[in-house]
């Protein structure tokens, strides 16, 4: 019996690494609020409503200034192609379907969140603490706060 010897022409194992072979990317529709992927360092994008159903939110504009952001203008997102606002008070910022892309500090998001964290606490605390007031030696009240999901239809 005469052996054969296969030679198979492969590439290195060196060469087989995860990083040399890049997963392709799925398609995916294209979202209408896409925000640039590689803000500034520090700095945080989000879509603020403007206007609904043709009207001028002035109100929620206002106040989303007031809390401290800003609206993006197209020359500050280079390599993008972003709608903009072609008339009235915001005309030349980035915007879509009545919303505009502004930006704040990262400093001041992680405040604000920081802030309605708390303020959920003492929210939690205040009704322990009327819950409690109200509770019998004979029926304790207790203060599970567990959340259960179930899927399916169960027996009946």
């Amino acid at each position: 019996m005469n052996k054969e010897t296969k030679t198979e022409k492969r590439a290195p194992r060196a060469e087989e690494s995860r990083e040399t072979k890049k997963a392709k990317t799925p398609w995916k529709p294209p979202s209408m609020l896409e925000v640039p992927s590689d803000p500034p360092a520090g700095t945080v994008y989000r879509w603020i409503r403007a206007e609904t159903l043709g009207q001028e939110d002035r109100t929620n504009v206002s106040k989303r200034f007031r809390e401290g952001w800003e609206p993006v203008k197209p020359e500050e997102v280079p390599g993008y192609d972003y709608p903009t606002v072609d008339d009235g008070r915001h005309a030349g910022v980035i915007g879509v379907g009545g919303l505009i892309l502004c930006k704040i500090d990262k400093e001041i998001v992680e405040q604000r969140s920081e802030y309605f964290s708390q303020a959920t606490q003492n929210q939690m605390t205040a009704v322990d603490n009327d819950l409690m007031r109200e509770e019998n030696p004979a029926m304790p009240i207790s203060r599970e706060r567990k959340s259960k999901v179930t899927f399916g239809g169960g027996g009946k």
